[in-house]
């Protein structure tokens, strides 16, 4: 076992190799980082938890001392990590003590926002929502929540919306990057839910990475890859992905497409697949329907032609058709860059076609993983705390509407609504409209996060919008609230998060939160209470009060559905992660989905009924029985359509967003980590070398981009982007700067429109142009 106490993590921000090889076990590495002159014996107790600036679910201890988090210790036996951490793991703990947290509520008075009590702020939110429930009914009122609280908080924050007020406004930042993940896996399978799991990594033969650069949004889950790579029998690695990752300079194969052109990437993979005959007929007979379909589409989508329309190689294209259709153990993974597109869940749905035409589910080394960007985004779609109804429920189902009415002991009616449960494009929407009068945000900075940012600033500023802002540090959002609420940050709660591939881990509270502030989960209950939300026997609702009545009421939320908690309980949870489901005759949890063929997808049992892949429009329920009458897996294809804005001679280049291992979300956190925020101190746009040298531009000049939305300031990177194309990191907002002269967000940048079948928006399909605004020389 490889130690590493006090690695340089951020210049090697994977660490040392543990080569392994195919159908062998991870080996196990410690990583460990505390506080400068503290050792591990002087650690007082470790506390356990999980990573909560990622979507890994990295597994450790917190170390407390004299009351106060001094580091982190990775869990040796965690069956997510074994041991291992990434940089914003190991260095990320030491915002929660930064000196300029919220600790006491504020309200606004005038143009100013002041401190108050608690009573004071929440009586103020209770007042207001009365008024606007006597005026204007329930509708007027929208909740816009994280992908970073704990399940706990989510299932509570259903209740209390949709249960309690009865809106139909409820959803998660996880819109912005897993809503594609949800709702590709409820088209293909029936049902959300990772089909696949990590330790297929350490099975497969070939691994394909659509769109996602795992090196930076999963650093651990690369460590793994890397370690396979470095062992005997490295698999082979397809990326498709328009920037020289580091998933790229290790890929067999780099497909780097034009941004927008996805679908007609894997149309043409497919059509390869198919006049190979690199397919498993006797799998999509007994276990699919549709193909017949998906072979008429894609019948003359030839490498040749998608090359053209792509600008790539038709030999490429050939060559990774070959390493998907040959594989013998294949796990495909899905992210942003198919994500955040126009087409986003088309070429998702593609993906998981190509593994229902090979039968590669199930087994081991034979997943997909459609993957999320944040560490609980999994929980907002479980719990109902985005646009879906808890439990994987379908809202259209009016036996499952009347089920959980049931459960929360509700009148079906407060549930019923004619139309799904809103997305958060459309509540921005209403909120311009003036229909939506009061939105509450917990633990999200959408002033920096959503699309067209000059526009999200507009809406979320005007008087007839009554903004709460729950959250840990005084952010760009919170500066236009009404009433913001300090809220205790991980560590200084309990409660548990699921991760990418469906594992559950508890993080237990190490340390009490500084000043007044609370739990999310404390004050959404106290809301609850203040409004004196019941239920039908007039008992408090929700009926819990804390974390672990939380938890199990979940449990039975749960029960029988996709996504069954009942075996898993705090006591295990302290063992190490279990992935649901988990019902009590499989205590251990459930490694891989749909290992007997079998899914989710029956009509009664469906999350929902599927949509039209190019118009979103929704399927009803007959539509869907004609065509998956015995709840098979299905497979549907997509015409390409050209993204709805292409460069042109005013704007000739592409514009794509996205991340950096260094930070996570708006850097509220991250920022506030001295090493990770050295590490990216400011934002940047990478360009390649040719558009650079036409454009007169040197590394590290300052250069402005604009789009018809807006402009940015950024520092110049010549890398081996694809021409035409540059990429700006999208963390970077205004809280920290005193620099008012140049705009640093990338949203100010991206468009308002979004997938039309999860609502994504659209990231990484912009038309741009670039211009030196400074030399580097003139510094």
């Amino acid at each position: 076992m490889t130690t590493e106490s006090e690695p340089d993590r951020i210049t090697d921000p994977w660490g040392a190799r543990t080569p392994y090889r195919r159908g062998g076990v991870w080996p196990p590495r410690l990583d460990m980082q505390l506080a400068e002159g503290v050792e591990a014996a002087d650690v007082d107790r470790w506390v356990p938890s999980a990573s909560v600036l990622h979507s890994n679910g990295d597994a450790f201890d917190i170390a407390v001392r004299d009351d106060r988090i001094v580091g982190v210790r990775g869990r040796i036996g965690d069956r997510v990590n074994h041991g291992r951490l990434d940089p914003k793991d190991l260095y990320g703990w030491q915002a929660t003590a930064a000196p300029d947290r919220l600790t006491t509520p504020l309200i606004r008075d005038g143009d100013r926002l002041r401190p108050c009590d608690w009573d004071t702020a929440m009586n103020r939110i209770v007042s207001r929502t009365r008024e606007l429930l006597d005026a204007h009914g329930p509708e007027s009122i929208g909740f816009y929540t994280s992908g970073q609280l704990f399940l706990e908080e989510y299932y509570t924050l259903a209740v209390v919306a949709r249960g309690g007020i009865g809106t139909n406004h409820l959803d998660g930042n996880t819109r912005l990057c897993t809503a594609t993940a949800a709702e590709s896996l409820k088209q293909s399978f029936g049902c959300d839910g990772q089909p696949g799991s990590y330790t297929d990594i350490d099975h497969a033969d070939v691994i394909a990475l659509y769109g996602h650069n795992v090196a930076e949004t999963q650093g651990v889950l690369w460590s793994r890859m890397l370690d396979r790579l470095a062992g005997p029998q490295p698999p082979a690695l397809i990326c498709v992905d328009p920037r020289p990752t580091p998933v790229a300079q290790h890929a067999t194969v780099h497909l780097a497409p034009l941004p927008g052109t996805n679908v007609a990437v894997m149309n043409a993979l497919l059509h390869e697949l198919i006049a190979n005959d690199w397919i498993d007929r006797d799998y999509i007979a007994a276990h699919t329907v549709g193909f017949e379909d998906l072979a008429a589409a894609v019948s003359d989508w030839t490498p040749q032609r998608a090359a053209e329309v792509c600008g790539i190689h038709a030999d490429d294209l050939r060559h990774a058709a070959h390493l998907l259709g040959t594989a013998e153990h294949l796990v495909s993974t899905v992210l942003q860059g198919f994500y955040q597109a126009h087409q986003a869940t088309a070429a998702a749905v593609q993906v998981n076609n190509v593994h229902l035409l090979r039968g590669m589910l199930g087994r081991p080394g034979c997943g997909v993983l459609q993957m999320n960007g944040q560490p609980t985004a999994q929980n907002t779609r479980e719990c109902g705390a985005d646009g879906d109804i808890a439990g994987f429920r379908n809202w259209s189902n009016e036996t499952h509407v009347a089920e959980l009415a049931r459960l929360w002991n509700v009148d079906t009616d407060r549930l019923s609504h004619d139309s799904p449960p809103t997305d958060a494009m459309q509540m921005i929407q209403l909120a311009e409209s003036g229909d939506l009068r009061m939105l509450w945000v917990s633990a999200t900075n959408p002033a920096v996060s959503l699309p067209e940012l000059a526009r999200i600033r507009r809406i979320l500023a005007q008087d007839s919008l009554f903004l709460v802002v729950q959250d840990i540090f005084a952010t760009e959002t919170t500066e236009l609230a009404d009433v913001v609420l300090p809220a205790a940050a991980w560590g200084e709660k309990t409660g548990t998060f699921t991760n990418a591939d469906r594992t559950v881990h508890i993080s237990e509270q190490a340390v009490q939160p500084p000043g007044t502030a609370k739990s999310d989960l404390e004050i959404f209950l106290d809301f609850a209470r203040r409004m004196d939300l019941h239920d039908r026997d007039n008992a408090p609702l929700p009926p819990w009060h804390d974390p672990e009545s939380a938890f199990r009421a979940w449990q039975q939320c749960s029960a029988d559905r996709p996504c069954d908690y009942r075996g898993i309980t705090y006591q295990r949870l302290r063992d190490g992660g279990i992935q649901w489901p988990c019902p009590p005759d499989r205590p251990d949890g459930t490694e891989r989905l749909y290992q007997d063929g079998r899914f989710y997808a029956a009509p009664d049992y469906c999350e929902n009924y599927g949509k039209d892949l190019v118009t979103g429009d929704p399927w009803d329920e007959d539509r869907y029985r004609d065509f998956n009458p015995d709840g098979k897996a299905m497979i549907k294809p997509a015409p390409y359509l050209p993204p709805p804005e292409e460069p042109a001679p005013e704007y000739p280049l592409a514009l794509i967003t996205g991340r950096t291992i260094y930070h996570f979300h708006t850097r509220t956190k991250t920022g506030r980590t001295p090493q990770l925020q050295q590490a990216a101190p400011e934002v940047w746009v990478e360009i390649s070398a040719a558009d650079a040298k036409d454009a007169d531009i040197d590394d590290s000049d300052l250069v402005r981009i604009t789009t018809p939305r807006g402009s940015i300031v950024a520092r110049a990177r010549r890398t081996g982007i694809r021409p035409g194309v540059i990429f700006v990191p999208f963390h970077y907002g205004y809280w920290d700067t005193s620099d008012d002269e140049h705009a640093r967000a990338a949203n100010e940048l991206t468009r308002t429109e979004w997938d039309p079948a999860s609502k994504q928006p659209l990231f990484k399909t912009a038309a741009a142009r670039i211009e030196l605004t400074e030399s580097a020389d003139h510094r």
